[in-house]
């Protein structure tokens, strides 16, 4: 991050614009609308500035900036595309502590200033470091149309309520889930549908409540699939509560560009998971999800995939109703799906496959334990979990058990990340290609003839100057 995001408080003070160009009218539209006093010089400024100079916040100077005029000011706005008078106004703002802004000359800029997309009092501002300033305004649009101006509004209303809910909830944390259920919950909903008053009866009954703040105080347990790697494959669900959350535990699963959607305050607990390294046991895991939640905490169980496919949310889930633990239980795009799509392999097809089933290779002790009498079946895709480290194990037993040695085979390595690799070859030759190739997992095997359609889709992509998926741009060895 190269710069600070802050709100600048600039109510009734001084704020000054060198400059009548369209720029310098934006600039003195954004300082009046945050309530500052604004001075203007210019000796004729644009037909912009017609509504404005009528302004009672605003005072025109027909002339040029001088460095005395930048005495008392907070901010100092440069906008006159002229270089002489943009180095003044920057050096006076140096003399005078004022923070200086020039239009696009960066070394004259103590900060930048944002797309904004304003819901007073909710405010959202978008930078891009001055390095891409057309990236903020597509943002900018994208976001102005997604969020409707009742958001605005709703803050306002909400507002009221504030000395009330300080009185009657004592803790910050507490006041915390109680904005978050009302806002995000009936009240919320009551307010954007056009009933106020509806809204306004539900808060005053949760208010009115004795057993309030108690109800606030019970902690519980969200087990999340964050998806096989790509953050833009979260639910809108999971990053709704990665942001309620007071701690969350993640494993290696779980990249870092995940890990950042959560809240910035919550209490980060990495419990391990590398193959035969386990930072924490399941056993422990479990308890620490009860101990967590019984002190009151909202706890984020986040989990690579899908908690219910080999992410042993069954067991979790099992130790909270043991303990009474509220919990619930979010899905994610599970490995084999997420993988295997951005690797352009579809686990079915009429032609190819009319079945698939997931496996994983390490049971509950490790060991390979598998149906090998539903595995082999024709017009079926298998896809592996957790299989690199048994593919030379995974291999034989296949070929013992009467598989083809040239069934295709794909080993689709850190899937769906901007580092996936594709590793396309035979069941005969997996334990080879993953050696040639150093995939280092985590990794997802899938074995049938479905993965020999990966190049028929690459090539139409290429055909379409497109690009099918992340995975088809991704290092791939053939």
């Amino acid at each position: 991050m190269d710069h600070l995001p802050i709100f600048l408080d600039i109510k009734g003070k001084k704020v000054v614009i060198d400059g009548g160009t369209t720029v310098a009218a934006r600039r003195a539209e954004r300082a009046l609308a945050a309530g500052a006093q604004v001075h203007l010089y210019d000796p004729s400024p644009s037909d912009e500035f017609r509504d404005l100079l009528e302004h009672p916040n605003l005072t025109h100077h027909a002339r040029e900036l001088q460095p005395d005029d930048v005495k008392g000011a907070v901010v100092a706005y440069g906008a006159a595309e002229d270089d002489v008078r943009d180095r003044r106004l920057y050096d006076a703002a140096r003399q005078h502590g004022a923070l200086s802004n020039v239009a696009d000359v960066g070394e004259y800029c103590d900060f930048i200033t944002p797309s904004v997309v304003d819901r007073s009092p909710m405010v959202v501002a978008i930078s891009s470091g001055g390095a891409a300033p057309i990236i903020a305004r597509i943002l900018r649009a994208r976001i102005e149309s997604q969020l409707p101006p009742a958001f605005g509004r709703m803050a306002e209303f909400m507002g009221q309520f504030r000395e009330r809910v300080l009185e009657r909830i004592s803790s910050t944390r507490l006041r915390r889930r109680f904005w978050e259920r009302t806002i995000d919950g009936p009240a919320g909903d009551l307010f954007l549908a056009g009933d106020a008053q509806g809204a306004r009866d539900h808060i005053n009954a949760i208010l009115d409540d004795d057993e309030a703040e108690a109800a606030f105080s019970k902690g519980e347990v969200f087990l999340v699939g964050a998806g096989p790697g790509d953050p833009d494959l979260l639910t809108f669900r999971a990053l709704r509560l990665m942001q309620r959350a007071d701690v969350v535990l993640y494993d290696r699963l779980v990249g870092k560009d995940i890990i950042d959607l959560m809240r910035r305050d919550a209490e980060r607990i990495y419990v391990g998971k590398l193959p035969n390294q386990h930072t924490l046991s399941q056993e422990e895991i479990s308890q620490l999800l009860v101990d967590l939640a019984k002190q009151g905490k909202r706890v984020l169980r986040l989990k690579g995939g899908d908690p219910f496919i080999f992410g042993r949310g069954g067991e979790e889930i099992e130790k909270l109703a043991e303990n009474g633990i509220p919990f619930q239980v979010v899905p994610g795009i599970t490995a084999a799906s997420g993988c295997s799509a951005y690797a352009g392999i579809p686990l079915t097809h009429r032609d190819h496959a009319q079945s698939c089933i997931f496996v994983t290779a390490h049971g509950r002790d490790g060991v390979l334990g598998l149906d090998w009498d539903v595995l082999l079946r024709p017009g079926q895709t298998v896809a592996v979990y957790m299989g690199l480290s048994s593919l030379k194990e995974l291999s034989n037993q296949f070929i013992a058990r009467g598989a083809d040695p040239e069934t295709p085979a794909a080993i689709i390595d850190n899937g769906t990340r901007a580092n996936q690799r594709v590793s396309v070859g035979t069941v005969g030759e997996l334990h080879e290609l993953a050696e040639r190739d150093g995939l280092q997992g985590p990794s997802m095997i899938v074995i049938g003839s479905v993965v020999t359609l990966r190049d028929n889709l690459r090539w139409f992509s290429e055909q379409n100057d497109a690009v099918f998926s992340m995975g088809l741009t991704a290092k791939t060895t053939v």
